[in-house]
């Protein structure tokens, strides 16, 4: 019974440790940016996605999809990655290089976006002050292979230790660089249009509200926590002491955030995951 189900990982696992981190919505941003300087993955989702129309609504449905993964029963995962899968295998984009039409759901893209995704998670909360052994590093790693079967990865194909993530990012690094359309997904995500609701101060005459410029911290937070390869191909941007900024700083939002209350950090399904966890957890 799904009432009974802990779904693919639960309250040991090192993954419901890790997002249990509300420091991940910076992470989110970070794997963006990342992933944008694939060539063939940002073809694909230029040619395929509304997210300059529908920013926040995509940002909405993946968080929901990965938190589906995360805390959801076994059955609302996998009906969630189901329903990726079908969309993905419906869409086609053409290659920025040779003009070759591919399926967006290739394995090499598949894999692109998972590892993108599971380190800056991982890397975003450890350099935040999440504690973590090197065992654990490695325990996020192969526990997300789960995750990467729900796209259709064979999870033998996916790096599943922090060793293997270092090696898989050696390999595809000559592949990477950054595109017009990179450079233009970068600056829509460091200054995308806020929700009506938050843009109030621009409406009555003023540029750099509160909302926006909070954003614009979160923003230069993520891409300063981006690999230093990763920044010298947005064309070197960052000074000898980015990294270290960086740490003070995601340190310090990650205080600020564990401070809320529990229940604004805490999505529904995670509440839902917790309280059924705590219902089958022995007295």
């Amino acid at each position: 019974m799904d009432s009974d189900d802990l779904g693919l990982f639960g309250p040991g696992s090192v993954t419901w440790k890790v997002h249990e981190e509300p420091i991940l919505i910076v992470a989110g941003l970070r794997s963006l940016y990342l992933q944008a300087l694939h060539p063939r993955a940002m073809a694909g989702v230029a040619q395929n996605s509304n997210y300059r129309t529908d920013a926040w609504g995509r940002l909405v449905r993946t968080a929901t999809y990965v938190a589906t993964t995360i805390y959801g029963t076994t059955a609302e995962a996998e009906a969630a990655g189901a329903r990726l899968r079908r969309l993905h295998g419906r869409m086609r984009a053409t290659d920025p290089d040779t003009g070759e039409e591919f399926r967006i759901d290739e394995p090499e893209l598949l894999r692109w976006v998972h590892v993108t995704e599971v380190e800056s998670f991982l890397s975003t909360a450890r350099r935040a002050g999440l504690p973590l052994t090197d065992a654990e590093v490695d325990g996020y790693y192969t526990e997300q292979r789960r995750a990467a079967a729900l796209v259709g990865l064979d999870p033998a194909d996916v790096p599943g230790t922090a060793a293997e993530v270092a090696d898989y990012y050696r390999q595809v690094r000559p592949a990477l660089r950054m595109t017009r359309e990179a450079a233009e997904t970068a600056v829509f995500l460091t200054a995308p249009p806020l929700p009506w609701k938050l843009n109030l101060p621009a409406r009555v005459g003023m540029n750099l509200g509160p909302a926006r410029l909070a954003y614009f911290g979160v923003a230069g937070t993520a891409f300063a926590l981006l690999p230093p390869w990763a920044r010298r191909l947005y064309g070197g941007l960052g000074l000898p002491t980015t990294e270290l900024s960086a740490d003070l700083t995601v340190r310090a939002l990650r205080l600020a955030l564990t401070a809320l209350p529990q229940r604004w950090r805490e999505g529904p399904l995670q509440q839902a995951a917790k309280e059924r966890a705590a219902r089958l957890t022995p007295r």
